[in-house]
């Protein structure tokens, strides 16, 4: 699942534990919610990291494309 699937996914537990007077589904959407944040960092960087790659290449002539 991506990012945004993740934090809407946490956001609906987060919301229905609160109508629910249910505090551990709402703790549940919230850990989801911090674990969305977490995977779209991961993939900026990984994206970031591919970009420094292609930029090495470049510069060195080596580029496969």
């Amino acid at each position: 699942m991506g990012a945004n699937t993740d934090d809407f996914k946490g956001r609906a537990k987060e919301a229905a534990g609160d109508l629910a007077d249910d505090p551990d589904l709402k703790r549940e959407g919230q850990a989801d919610q911090a674990g969305a944040k977490v995977k779209e960092q991961l993939e900026n960087l990984k994206d970031k990291a591919e970009g420094l790659v292609d930029k090495a290449k470049d510069k060195m002539g080596g580029r496969d494309s």
